[in-house]
């Protein structure tokens, strides 16, 4: 099995179902391609728990202003009407329930909706920053990731075996290979390459998918 979506075509797919006025979370690193790909006629409004909302692309080369980065340090651009604000007060909005859908990563993602995203053992370096608060103060926690990891173990597991980020929290997965939403504590396929085979997917996965009604073609642009 060699096909596989990149992860800017996993982005490309997340993005996809951010409805326009969202207010969004993205997680650091990967995740934050998500932002590069919102459709057209649509527009999310970005968060970043640092203290900025509604900010824009990331400037060009030699364009950035280093007192305007997101929660990553990564330079960004601001849109018409974003506002800055205490890093207290941007916890407040994330502990409160203002944000409509946080997108993160994962090391694991276990089939009642647990993740763990922040340590992967007394010999990783932990970094959970806000994605505790995140995963549980957000209407909504969807997550990008590859389907295996590197070595070829899934990502999608029956139990995590890594230290929890949050507990039945995540409700849609975006990998390199499939859409997946959790439902009733179980993984329920709604999208999968079309070439790939619904036994060799489940041969990648780490607990059983459930096939309710059509499962749909994850066809993406070449992005």
């Amino acid at each position: 099995m060699t096909e596989k979506l990149t992860n800017a075509q996993i982005a490309w797919r997340a993005a996809q179902d951010i409805a326009d006025g969202a207010y969004v979370n993205l997680g650091i690193g990967f995740p934050e391609m998500v932002a590069k790909f919102q459709p057209s006629g649509r527009q999310a409004i970005f968060h970043t728990e640092n203290g900025v909302l509604n900010f824009g692309e990331s400037p060009a080369e030699g364009e950035e202003d280093w007192d305007l980065i997101n929660a990553g340090k990564k330079a960004i651009t601001l849109k018409p009407g974003a506002s800055f604000f205490h890093h207290a007060d941007s916890f407040a909005m994330v502990r409160g329930g203002h944000l409509d859908i946080a997108i993160l990563g994962a090391y694991e993602v276990a089939e009642n909706g647990d993740l763990a995203n922040w340590s992967t053992g007394p010999k990783g370096v932990p970094a959970v920053g806000g994605a505790m608060d995140l995963v549980h103060g957000a209407k909504r926690v969807a997550v990008i990731t590859d389907h295996v990891t590197k070595d070829g173990r899934p990502k999608l597991v029956k139990r995590c075996s890594f230290p929890l980020t949050g507990v039945g929290c995540v409700t849609r997965i975006y990998t390199s290979l499939a859409v997946v939403d959790i439902e009733s504590q179980r993984f329920v396929l709604r999208e999968k390459l079309p070439k790939l085979s619904l036994e060799t997917l489940q041969a990648v996965t780490g607990a059983e998918l459930l096939v309710d009604g059509t499962v749909g073609d994850l066809i993406v642009p070449e992005v």
